[in-house]
């Protein structure tokens, strides 16, 4: 399902995204009409649409959008919103913009997903904290990590310091059983925050040697929930750790928001 501003997407109009890829976008899993961490979604929207079109953008309308995409759906689907302006000229952006709101679903897949294997990358994204539509970058960096034989990539920067995965946050557990997710300019995910709210944890550089040493690691995101990651690298790690599965478990327990 496609629709622009709450009605069939008119290819016109979506070709901006070919043409031009400017502007943001969220994505939330949909189960039964629930939505985990609804409102910070919904927050991140209206963040980045300041940030990226200095406009504001209207939640409620978003929220009925998504509820329209929803309805009528049984069981589990992803539904991502993507914030763009058809008529943005890319020779002048800096022109006042009126965001439009583009719906598309897909189905969700069953969680938990199973373990992967990630190779760590040198990456930094453009604009780490606002969820835009430039993903060449991380893309490329999944695909060259996939043809390796990875699952996946895990970026850090050129200080060595390890920030996140191509599109999911990333979290360790060390050898005390601490919760750690890495400090740096990272995408600040809706999964991760909901993880923050209910896990103690701190907040820490992680080298790329510490990485290699912690006793478990996990992604993070809407679609995947809590990810365990076998590998980093060509370094094992434990997949079934206690804390890993007390932190999936919890989340796959939350309720979520109606719609």
């Amino acid at each position: 399902m496609m629709e622009l501003n709450g009605r069939p997407a008119d290819p016109e109009a979506v070709k901006t995204l070919a043409l031009t890829n400017y502007g943001h976008f969220t994505t939330m899993r949909v189960d039964d009409q629930r939505v985990r961490g609804l409102s910070l979604h919904l927050a991140r929207l209206a963040r980045d649409c300041r940030a990226v079109f200095d406009a504001d953008l209207d939640t409620g309308r978003v929220r009925a959008y998504v509820r329209r995409a929803a309805t009528g759906q049984h069981g589990s689907l992803v539904v991502r919103v993507s914030v763009f302006d058809p008529a943005l000229d890319m020779g002048r952006p800096s022109s006042t913009a009126t965001p439009h709101i583009l719906v598309t679903t897909r189905p969700g897949g069953p969680l938990p997903t199973p373990p992967m294997r990630v190779k760590t990358v040198r990456h930094v994204r453009d604009t780490a904290a606002v969820k835009h539509l430039g993903l060449f970058g991380a893309l490329h960096a999944r695909r060259a990590a996939q043809l390796d034989g990875y699952d996946d990539a895990l970026f850090h920067g050129p200080d060595g310091l390890v920030t996140e995965g191509v599109t999911w946050n990333v979290g360790f557990i060390t050898a005390d059983d601490t919760i750690v997710w890495p400090k740096g300019d990272v995408l600040p995910g809706v999964t991760m925050a909901l993880l923050q709210e209910h896990h103690e944890h701190t907040t820490a550089p992680v080298t790329l040697e510490q990485a290699h040493g912690m006793r478990a690691a996990f992604a993070t995101n809407t679609s995947i929930g809590v990810r365990a990651v076998s590998a980093i690298d060509a370094t094992a790690l434990q997949t079934e750790h206690p804390t890993l599965t007390a932190m999936r478990d919890a989340y796959l327990s939350r309720p979520g928001e109606t719609l």
